[in-house]
């Protein structure tokens, strides 16, 4: 059954009352997708304009005239005088594939009096159990939207409800928290992001290896410290299990270990970003995103968020992802983590983050998926 829009949990106090957003524009070419790294979309707009102001308005306006909606931000509602909370999704969509499942899903709360932000990410396996929707995984939602949307406008074009929306509603609902705004990012925005920045650090723990001949994925790393550029990256972070064309196989990763991953690809890049020669990039990155995402952000709440958020780092960003147990098919979320993250997010809206606390959630643990 479709959710309705009536049972919004109620916002934070600090947050102030939202205002229903529009309907997502939608983009003239298809994606292929992913994220975790939409928060890219936030720090990469937001992060390395310091010192480089000029510059990054010229080519902010350029890139905000391509992504945001063209109307007002409602008055109280800027975010520079008030925190706001945005769903970050990251799908597997490809024309070899034709899916929307959502290999990321994470909810970004910010604050603007502490410049702060905290960053709840949840396995893509999860079991979803919530009143109104049908039990199912968490990365299945999206394109069960997506569906019920296309057979409504099909039957009465008007009366659909867009999936961006339906995710909206449903996460609020499921963290406790309203959530402003919706952005969607694909694996080539993430691709061209990191390839911008001249590739990712980090210390791949165990070989990896993949082959599919349907869609195309080859993936082949080895253990080791090393720098990946755009196309390795996104094989780092997405992979889940090794193939029989693999020899030898490789080790299985978790979605819990594929979450650390992310933080660290993320990581590397907001290092990148803030540098004297990642600031130089930004516009690059900035084209690389906006090609490649969705979402229904005012073009004015996303130079707010430039102006307010331009100096964030990694330090003031506060990490928690969610663990749990794995019994196929199924991520059994941890209840304690979830608890501590909802209560994260509400500590966000309520300004009780310290900027510089750095990194506070749980690392991956030995749980494996197939």
């Amino acid at each position: 059954m479709n959710p309705t829009h009536t049972n919004l949990p109620p916002r934070a106090k600090s947050g102030g009352k939202g205002k229903k957003q529009p309907v997502p524009k939608k983009k003239k070419n298809a994606w292929k997708s992913f994220f975790k790294l939409i928060l890219i979309v936030l720090l990469i707009a937001v992060l390395a304009a310091a010192g480089y102001a000029g510059y990054l308005y010229i080519k902010g306006n350029e890139v905000i005239e391509k992504s945001g909606i063209d109307k007002p931000v409602a008055p109280g509602q800027s975010a520079k005088e008030k925190p706001i909370t945005v769903l970050l999704l990251g799908t597997d969509h490809r024309p070899e594939t034709g899916t929307y499942l959502t290999d990321v899903v994470m909810v970004a709360t910010m604050h603007p009096e502490t410049n702060t932000s905290t960053l709840v990410s949840l396995p893509r396996d999860t079991l979803i159990e919530l009143d109104g929707y049908k039990a199912t995984k968490l990365n299945a939602y999206y394109p069960r939207f997506k569906a019920a949307y296309n057979a409504a406008e099909k039957k009465e074009p008007g009366s659909g409800i867009p999936a961006e929306e339906e995710m909206k509603v449903m996460m609020s609902k499921y963290l406790g928290v309203n959530i402003d705004y919706v952005t969607v990012i694909d694996f080539q925005g993430f691709r061209d992001v990191v390839d911008t920045f001249g590739g990712v650090d980090v210390n791949v723990q165990y070989n990896m290896c993949y082959r599919d001949t349907a869609d195309g994925t080859d993936i082949n790393l080895t253990v080791g410290p090393q720098k990946l550029d755009g196309k390795k990256a996104l094989d780092y972070v997405r992979y889940r299990k090794s193939s029989d064309s693999c020899s030898p196989r490789t080790k299985e990763s978790s979605d819990f270990e594929r979450n650390a991953r992310q933080s660290e690809v993320l990581h590397s890049l907001l290092d990148k970003m803030k540098s004297l020669g990642g600031v130089a990039k930004v516009g690059n990155a900035l084209d690389a995103v906006s090609d490649n995402m969705t979402t229904d952000f005012e073009q004015e709440q996303i130079r707010n968020l430039i102006a307010t958020y331009y100096d964030l780092g990694k330090d003031d960003v506060k990490f928690m992802p969610v663990t749990g147990n794995w019994k196929s098919p199924y991520v059994y979320i941890s209840s304690s983590e979830l608890d501590a993250a909802r209560q994260a997010l509400q500590d966000e809206l309520a300004g009780k983050h310290n900027a510089g606390a750095g990194e506070q959630g749980t690392e991956a643990d030995s749980a494996t998926t197939p």
